[in-house]
């Protein structure tokens, strides 16, 4: 019971969409990587706006330097990528751009990155964007079934403690 009142730990944390598009199921990423969840359980947006807005409140624990993907973690230990598109590492950061950096605290609906969305259509494989809680078997993850998302605002999906 008492620790019920005065736990400091978030029981569920739920994650708005990170960028505005079309949701696309895990097991339809065109990357085994994403498919098979080696990295994590989640869910994909087809982006039709190159902007990436924090998904939760936390604080940003990697930043690739190819600005291609960002990691959070939320107060609760919720892990968290954001990978812009498949294939976009070998785009060595152009047409990318970060407005947060390592170590940063983010709130949710903050700026995280910015991508051309043509520059990413022409060179990497693909726009699809995963958004996986790598840490998904300590907790539970529960998937929205929008359709359609919108950046900061669509809830995605809730993450609960097991």
């Amino acid at each position: 019971m008492f620790k019920k009142l005065f736990g400091n730990k978030e029981k569920s944390v739920s994650l708005s969409a990170p960028v505005t598009g079309e949701v696309v199921a895990l097991e339809e990423v065109p990357d085994p990587v994403f498919s098979q969840k080696m990295m994590g359980e989640g869910i994909a947006v087809d982006p039709s706006k190159g902007e990436v807005l924090s998904p939760v409140d936390g604080d940003i624990v990697q930043l690739f330097p190819t600005k291609h993907a960002v990691g959070i973690k939320t107060k609760s230990g919720v892990e968290i990528l954001i990978h812009i598109g498949l294939e976009t590492v070998a785009m060595e950061g152009e047409g990318f751009e970060a407005y947060v950096s390592q170590g940063d605290k983010v709130k949710a609906g903050d700026k995280l990155i910015t991508f051309d969305m043509d520059l990413v259509k022409e060179k990497a494989k693909s726009t699809v964007t995963p958004i996986i809680i790598t840490n998904s078997d300590d907790f539970s993850v529960e998937l929205n079934d929008e359709k359609q998302v919108t950046a900061g605002t669509t809830k995605l999906m809730t993450v609960n403690n097991k």
